[in-house]
């Protein structure tokens, strides 16, 4: 048989406008996929990635400041809840005792003492549900906090998720061309192959016709076989 000629490692290139994305080579033993990130990707990986590691400790903790700020909104929202009750009972209170002193002349009597305790029980309702009012505010100013925080650890983490997944769009398609053109280099190798050894059939059912020649054509022909 002909020495079958081995077929050469053929790489992979992605250019986007000219420049090099992504590369697929054989190093030795060794087929390597590489990725050529421009400066801006490198800028906006390495911040998501160290931001995201920085913030991951004290997602759930909130420092002195953060809690500074939690109270002084809760304190806020309790204060215009006080004055919302007020609003609504305190000219309540102060018609009743213009009512009554005009009609009886003090507040020592049972009409002004049943409406007192009406509005005041009323008044009593409406402060006991402010406190709840002020307690859910409490645990929605901390779901907020928390849910910002959380947002903006996946927001850091879609950015390195989407650019990982960027960078093997690319890979895999500079794996494709390398696959390319190895498939076809195995395909040429394969066809020369195939060529040599027909020829050299050809060759061998030829010896018999060529007389006294024959010996030195066939030593010529081994030696083509081992050398083409």
């Amino acid at each position: 048989m002909g020495k079958t000629s081995k077929p050469s490692f053929s790489g992979g290139t992605i250019k986007v406008n000219g420049q090099t994305k992504a590369q697929t080579y054989r190093k030795k033993n060794n087929v390597i996929s590489n990725y050529n990130m421009s400066e801006a990707e490198k800028r906006a990986y390495d911040y998501a990635q160290n931001s995201f590691a920085d913030a991951l400790p004290s997602v759930n903790v909130f420092d002195e400041n953060t809690q500074k700020n939690l109270q002084s909104q809760l304190a806020a929202y309790a204060l215009d809840g006080q004055k919302m009750v007020n609003s609504i009972y305190t000219p309540m209170l102060n018609n009743l005792k213009s009512d009554i002193a005009s009609r009886f002349g003090n507040f020592d009597n049972s009409v002004f003492m049943d409406n007192l305790n009406s509005i005041e029980a009323n008044r009593a309702d409406a402060i006991n549900n402010l406190a709840q009012d002020i307690t859910a505010k409490r645990s929605e100013l901390i779901n907020n906090e928390l849910s910002q925080r959380y947002s903006y650890l996946n927001f850091l983490q879609d950015i390195q998720n989407q650019t990982n997944s960027n960078i093997m769009n690319f890979i895999n398609n500079s794996q494709a061309n390398s696959n390319a053109g190895n498939n076809y280099n195995a395909q040429a190798a394969k066809s020369n192959s195939l060529g040599l050894g027909s020829y050299a059939n050809l060759a061998s059912g030829l010896l018999g016709s060529m007389g006294s020649y024959g010996p030195a054509a066939s030593a010529a022909l081994q030696i083509a076989k081992n050398y083409l």
